[in-house]
């Protein structure tokens, strides 16, 4: 499975699908999807929603992984052709100048001033966004325009995934979130399968989402859409597992040790805090399929959760989130192992679904 995986993430990865641009991945998954699923469906915000009916009664389970990344946007082109732009989702200004981009499919790169020429100062300063430019290599902002690009297109790294010597290892931009949306499409292979479908008790949509990096949009529609009665984010998280961190203080989180449980994520209105059955219940699946999980505590960051929960009447929802080093840059890192396990996680839930009794948040007697 862990081949299959980084094969389907070096296929995503590369697709654009900036936070409100996501078209050509939305595309790519839906067109996968067709004929695998009972119901497959497309929503105005691009959410695209595929359902799989078991052959006996039981809960709706939704799974969500987003399928859009951070990027940017054309902000205004100058007459000699350089395109200014505006950082959409996450985006870190240090890490942005000095790449290669693609523009509508051109080449770009984001320009920095000659080493030769800088002044000290400069060497260790970081621009703001707002001083950034990128030079797709032409003169002038009409050549700009004939290649189809205009104020509102979307921009993305043009790196792909590589591999590292030890091979369960991969790295580059939109690990967050095309694994997930890996691992979720691989699973809806699986579920797919009549053997297995007419063993479930229960429907399974999987819902891959819009607008997470930019408020959790994409995620809040679908879950007032569908009003499951489980729901699972399935998303990536920062692992703490580096020389610039306090690991086991600050971020107790490492690669290779297992999928990770978020009893509390984010912080205030845009925080989550596991519903504690849904909790247990991962926990209780992974344990009995001895399979390796972290749980953690972390508030610089959130998942779809944040959103599904409040839905409707409140929706038992859980979070499985892949360790990655190097969040938000070009170069995020994962392993291929915590990935494989909550593939496993996610399908022995999927195969053996609670009752809505035991989703209760109290039982009364």
């Amino acid at each position: 499975m862990k081949a299959k995986l980084k094969a389907l993430l070096q296929e995503f990865a590369p697709i654009p699908g900036v936070s409100g641009f996501e078209q050509p991945i939305v595309k790519e998954i839906a067109d996968r999807l067709k004929g695998l699923t009972d119901h497959l469906e497309i929503d105005h915000a691009g959410n695209v929603y595929a359902r799989i009916d078991g052959g006996k009664p039981g809960i709706n389970l939704m799974i969500a992984a987003h399928s859009d990344q951070i990027g940017y946007v054309v902000k205004s082109i100058d007459e000699h052709g350089y395109i200014w732009f505006h950082g959409q989702g996450g985006v870190i200004p240090s890490l942005t100048i000095g790449r290669k981009v693609l523009v509508n499919g051109y080449l770009g790169v984001v320009g920095v001033k000659a080493g030769h020429i800088q002044k000290p100062e400069e060497k260790t300063q970081v621009k703001d966004m707002n001083e950034l430019y990128i030079d797709l290599g032409v003169n002038s902002k009409q050549e700009v325009l004939d290649l189809g690009v205009d104020i509102g297109t979307p921009i993305t790294y043009a790196e792909g995934i590589d591999e590292f010597a030890n091979d369960d290892l991969v790295a580059g931009p939109a690990v967050d979130n095309r694994l997930g949306c890996a691992i979720l499409f691989a699973l809806l292979e699986k579920l797919a399968q009549p053997e297995i479908r007419s063993q479930i008790a229960g429907s399974i949509w999987g819902v891959f989402t819009v607008q997470e990096e930019v408020g959790l949009r994409g995620a809040r529609i679908a879950a007032h859409k569908l009003n499951p009665d489980l729901a699972i984010a399935l998303d990536t998280i920062p692992a703490g597992d580096t020389p610039e961190t306090r690991t086991a203080i600050e971020l107790p989180i490492y690669l290779g040790q297992g999928p990770v449980f978020p009893i509390i994520s984010g912080g205030g209105v845009r925080g989550n805090v596991m519903h504690q059955s849904v909790l247990n219940l991962l926990k209780q699946k992974a344990e009995t399929n001895n399979l390796p999980y972290q749980v953690s505590i972390f508030v610089g960051g959130t998942s779809d959760a944040s959103a599904i929960h409040l839905e409707q009447d409140g929706i038992p929802t859980g979070a499985i989130t892949i360790p990655r080093r190097y969040s938000h840059s070009p170069v995020e890192m994962a392993n291929l192992n915590d990935a494989e396990a909550a593939y496993k996680l996610l399908a022995a839930l999927a195969q053996d679904l609670p009752n809505k009794d035991d989703l209760a948040f109290i039982k009364l007697d």
